[in-house]
């Protein structure tokens, strides 16, 4: 007998629950609440919605009808590759999956890339569903945070900014570990300092920088690591030099050394505030010949896996249990349970921090 050309139609909850002979409620129950069911009945349920073709509840009326999206939005200040090609961001990414893994949520990733303009970042901010954001190192005048806050839904900050009001917040004391480090490459006699730092505002800038706009940045992790830097170096009467790069990147480290060691031939040590800026200075001295750390010193931050391999002198650290305790606040978030969680970081004395040698060493 020839098949009727006629479209099969869909199956749906009503049309399941009357081919069971049961209520509707039983069928949302077998997929939304299957306590409430014995297994047989569960069981029969779902081998019957198989048969017909039934998908399952709707995941867009079921947010609609609970005003829950089950998703956690992940605000980035960087384009959504840097998610996935920066390790200390992976690493972070990766803690806050776990979390979500853990509650049985999905996450959302909204880039809040430099270049989009205010609206578009209100529309990228307004359109995501999700039921709470964590806000990875933001400018405060960030505009993406700003919409998230008309939201008026739980936030948390990993990070920066600092002390926005009704958020929780995950961070380091940055300002803290770097002084330690700063003062561990004082220690060692080098008083002729390059500063290769990330970004310090919105504008595009790779350039040598001076002390105000440094220490004007509206970015307080950079802001913190260059002060603790500076403070260091005024106790020990050196002197820096600070280039800026808008781009993080291993390349943009390289180039950043280059220029550096061009105008003051003097440096005998690159401080960086991240370990990928850091790997780009010691590619720079080994494309020049120069010994590591017999003739220059390089020190990071943050502690990714290629420094450690790398034998970098660096700030450790824990990305992946920042964004998993970002992860548990969010989730566990009360407007009467606001909290700042500090987390440790260890200094990692490795094979690139020698002594100083030549003029510029203190004795």
């Amino acid at each position: 007998m020839p098949r009727s050309s006629r479209p099969r139609r869909r199956a749906t909850l009503a049309s399941l629950a009357a081919e069971l002979k049961v209520s509707r409620t039983t069928v949302s129950n077998a997929y939304n609440r299957p306590d409430q069911l014995s297994p047989e009945l569960r069981e029969r349920v779902l081998a019957a919605a198989k048969e017909i073709g039934y998908p399952g509840p709707d995941p867009v009326a079921r947010s609609l009808r609970t005003r829950k999206a089950n998703t956690v939005g992940l605000l980035l200040d960087q384009p959504l590759s840097y998610s996935f090609r920066d390790p200390a961001a992976v690493e972070f990414v990766a803690g806050l999956a776990d979390a979500c893994d853990s509650a049985g949520k999905s996450l959302l990733i909204v880039p809040a890339g430099p270049d989009r303009d205010d609206l578009e970042a209100a529309a990228a901010v307004q359109r995501a569903g999700v039921d709470g954001f964590v806000v990875y190192s933001v400018a405060a005048n960030d505009p993406y945070l700003a919409a998230a806050l008309e939201r008026q839904l739980p936030v948390v900050v990993c990070d920066q900014p600092i002390d926005v009001p009704g958020t929780s917040r995950v961070g380091i004391d940055d300002y803290r570990a770097m002084r330690e480090l700063a003062d561990a490459v004082f220690a060692a006699g080098h008083r002729r300092i390059g500063v290769i730092c990330m970004r310090l505002g919105p504008d595009d800038r790779d350039e040598f920088v001076g002390r105000a706009r440094a220490l004007s940045s509206p970015l307080p992790v950079q802001n913190a690591r260059i002060r603790a830097i500076l403070d260091a170096a005024d106790m020990a009467g050196a002197e820096v030099t600070i280039a800026e790069r808008s781009t993080h990147s291993r390349d943009a480290g390289q180039r950043a050394a280059h220029e550096l060691r061009r105008a003051v031939p003097s440096i005998t040590a690159f401080m960086c505030t991240t370990d990928v800026l850091a790997l780009g200075a010691l590619a720079y001295a080994a494309d020049e010949g120069i010994r590591v750390p017999d003739t220059l010193s390089v020190t990071g931050f943050d502690g990714i896996r290629e420094a450690r391999r790398a034998g970098l002198t660096t700030v450790a650290q824990p990305a992946a249990l920042k964004g998993r305790r970002a992860g548990e606040l969010l989730l566990g978030y009360s407007p009467d349970r606001l909290a700042v969680e500090m987390v440790p970081t260890e200094m990692l004395l490795g094979a690139t921090l020698g002594p100083a040698m030549g003029p510029s060493s203190s004795g």
